[in-house]
């Protein structure tokens, strides 16, 4: 029962999307005919179902009740992209942003050298001479640096061909971060509320750094207004339409931003949502939204399926809450067009939130914030958006999510209870709390009988890698060199910082090892992630496999909470595996 039903013909697949299109994402239908839609299709189309739409809760909604909340997502902003090989001053429109350099510290300069005022590049020099000395005078009146972070704007006029002109500091030559730039004209658009803005970009600028920069932009444009009301809401910014002045470099870049940005903000979408928005059903029913749109094969295990196939581990986690939270196991699938050369699985923690069960979370546990521990399967369904859009070549991928709930109840897994996993070992619970790697056990497990080439799980798993690395990396563990090489690759090609940890499988194993049972499901508080890696580690047996902890990066207070991490990194990854043949 593990396996994906029959694969449709392409032909099928893209009238089925197209039909779906209007839909996804959208208002859904009542809770029952949802179900009862995807329920009746036969094996041959986008969706199987197991265990019957029968376990959905079909009674009418509360004022709590989580079917009474609509799973919503934020809209990208629209605007437009062209590129012009004009001069920036011959442009018109109403904001054009001049990038400026800093100047580098000399060698053997004093101690009390201090930075000068940046010097005007060629192109800012020109719309100087056409502003009237407009650009040369905000530098000396800010005394703008061009420090990565500097930025300033000054009004020239309601009849002037450019309305209002921008310096953005771009650091040092050489060393410019085209992410940074971004987040400056994201903050500009906001700021200056205009409807058209001009770059001035270097002429010799490549797909990689617009990539780049408009990722940053619209990274820097991301607002959540889905629970705000009234003067609350934020207003959307005014752009329409961005123009990259001074070069002939295609848009192809800014095409990809979006795609991957649209899997991003997804994921920043599901993090941030309350519990009670956010269940086991609400993910798999956006699961298959994801997979109706772009093309993807779904299957969701219910909780006889799940039963069936033996997965002990997460079943007992997931009987804590066995009504209308009860479990859903997730499973889409992305097919290239032609016969492809790797097939790889990327695992997700789905916790659509973690009480701690009987080992409450309790103080400064962060409860609360206990939404985010579905971080792994955000970033998983986040990366299935982006590849169904990008559509790569010569790789197949899984991306599969275990999702429930770790709750009290009477029917909750107790300490001290013993699970069996589907691969028969069995674990003793020594702490409930430490839920997540149960789930993911069975999950290996599943992925590992695809025959995959390789296997990423990513997962809020342990405090103890937000201690060791604090809240920029995530950790990285992996028994394999080449896959762990090629994950720290995409780390630095995309920004999403991760850092390669000890397995120190000789020294730590013994601390997993249980009395009474084959595992126990935590070690002892020293080196608390690496034990939860190496417990992870008991359930995929030849396959190459790394396990991500971002229990550090998924949230970030400062940013306004859900960072969306983890997809560029995977989609990265999913697309290098595909160039290689």
């Amino acid at each position: 029962m593990r396996g994906p039903f029959s694969s449709p013909t392409s032909k099928c697949l893209a009238q089925l999307a197209m039909l779906h299109a209007a839909h996804a994402f959208a208002a859904p239908l009542s809770s029952s005919s949802r179900w009862a839609l995807r329920s009746s299709r036969s094996a041959g189309t986008i969706g199987t179902w197991r265990g019957g739409a029968a376990s959905m809760s079909t009674a009418p909604p509360t004022s709590y009740d989580s079917s009474a909340y609509e799973l919503k997502f934020t809209e990208m902003p629209s605007f437009t992209v062209t590129t012009e090989a004009t001069a920036a001053a011959e442009w018109s429109g109403d904001l054009l942003v001049l990038p400026l350099y800093a100047t580098p510290k000399p060698d053997g300069a004093a101690d009390g050298w201090e930075k000068p005022d940046a010097d005007l590049t060629e192109v800012a020099a020109a719309a100087d001479s056409a502003f009237d000395g407009a650009v040369s005078s905000l530098v000396a009146m800010q005394e703008f640096k061009a420090g990565p972070k500097d930025s300033s704007a000054v009004f020239l006029g309601k009849s002037t061909a450019v309305k209002s002109v921008a310096l953005v500091g771009m650091g040092e030559a050489g060393k410019v971060k085209y992410t940074g730039l971004g987040g400056a004209l994201a903050a500009l658009a906001k700021e200056q509320k205009c409807e058209s803005m001009a770059v001035a970009v270097p002429e010799d600028i490549d797909d990689a750094a617009v990539q780049a920069m408009m990722q940053g932009m619209l990274d820097g444009l991301y607002s959540d207004n889905r629970y705000r009301t009234g003067d609350n809401i934020e207003k959307d910014v005014k752009l329409t339409s961005l123009t990259l002045v001074g070069t002939s470099v295609s848009t192809d870049g800014a095409d990809r931003a979006r795609k991957i940005m649209a899997g991003v903000n997804v994921c920043r979408d599901l993090v941030a949502s309350p519990p009670n928005v956010v269940t086991p059903k609400s993910l798999a029913e956006m699961a298959v939204d994801v997979a109706m749109e772009h093309g993807l094969e779904a299957e969701i295990l219910e909780r006889e399926a799940v039963e069936a196939l033996g997965m002990g581990a997460y079943m007992g986690v997931a009987k804590g809450s066995l009504e209308e939270h009860g479990p859903k196991f997730i499973h889409l699938t992305y097919k290239p067009p032609q016969t492809p050369t790797k097939k790889v699985a990327i695992v997700g923690k789905g916790l659509t939130f973690d009480s701690g069960g009987y080992n409450l979370k309790v103080g400064a546990s962060l409860i609360e914030l206990m939404k985010f521990d579905m971080g792994g399967s955000g970033a998983t369904l986040g990366t299935a958006k982006a590849i169904g859009l990008l559509k790569p070549k010569d790789v197949e991928v899984h991306f599969i999510v275990a999702a429930c709930e770790n709750m009290i109840s009477d029917k909750a897994m107790r300490p001290g209870d013993i699970l069996t996993a589907s691969n028969g070992k069995t674990i003793e619970v020594i702490n409930t709390d430490a839920e997540g790697r149960l789930t993911l056990a069975d999950a290996l497990v599943f992925a590992e009988k695809l025959e995959v080439d390789a296997i990423v799980d990513m997962a809020t798993l342990t405090g103890a890698c937000m201690v060791a690395l604090g809240d920029k990396y995530a950790g990285m563990w992996s028994p394999d060199e080449d896959l762990a090489k090629a994950l720290e690759a995409s780390s630095e090609a995309t920004g999403d910082t991760i850092w390669r940890m000890p397995l120190c499988e000789a020294e730590y194993g013994p601390d997993i090892k249980s009395k009474i049972a084959d595992l126990k499901n935590v070690g002892p508080r020293t080196g608390g992630a690496i034990t939860a890696a190496l417990f992870l580690k008991e359930f995929v047996t030849k396959t190459p496999w790394a396990h991500v902890d971002i229990a550090g990066p998924v949230w970030d207070d400062k940013k306004g909470g859900a960072t969306g991490f983890g997809v560029k990194l995977l989609v990265d990854w999913v697309e290098s595996q595909g160039a290689m043949k």
